[in-house]
């Protein structure tokens, strides 16, 4: 058994600014979800629900329930790009909860969303790998001190992942430049 990693402080303002970041990322590609799904409303309940939290609502049990319903949505779908929006949308709810460990595992919490929806955006255009970059490019504008400074106390974004992985990795080195 490995040994547990150091914790980290979180204060709630940092926690609300993940999620505001996370939410923000998310919304770039619900349209990639809705216009295959209009009916499935699960990504935009979640995105809804973070965004609430990040305004300074509860973080509670609507967070926990739309992100695992945003996660169900993406296990439904057969198209790449709809399944990484919907991934998107439940990172940006479940982003709440990053749990203050100093854990390469909790960078996901914090740009989970961010690498989905960049994936998803890419894929919806031919897997044109310059849009991903443009999204990279696009969060790290969004990304505020808060979040930077989380990172910050994080170690480095975990190898693998995928294309997604990749994405997630570009946009933690950029953020952290």
């Amino acid at each position: 058994m490995s040994p547990r990693a150091d914790t980290i402080e979180l204060s709630q303002t940092e926690l609300r600014a993940i999620t505001s970041f996370a939410a923000a990322c998310a919304r770039t590609a619900l349209a990639t979800f809705n216009n295959e799904h209009p009916e499935d409303l699960r990504p935009q309940e979640a995105i809804e629900t973070a965004e609430a939290f990040a305004a300074g609502g509860n973080r509670g049990a609507a967070l926990r329930t739309t992100a695992w319903a945003a996660h169900q949505a993406a296990r439904e779908v057969a198209s790449p790009p709809v399944r990484d929006a919907a991934r998107a949308a439940a990172h940006a709810a479940g982003s709440a909860y990053l749990h203050p460990l100093a854990d390469a595992h909790q960078v996901k919490h914090v740009l989970g969303a961010a690498a989905h929806a960049a994936r998803a955006l890419e894929l919806a255009n031919s897997d044109e790998r310059a849009v991903g970059e443009e999204q990279v490019e696009r969060a790290q504008c969004e990304a505020s001190p808060e979040v930077r400074a989380v990172l910050s106390r994080l170690p480095s974004a975990p190898a693998g992942g995928g294309r997604v992985g990749e994405l997630m990795r570009r946009l933690d080195l950029a953020l952290r430049s």
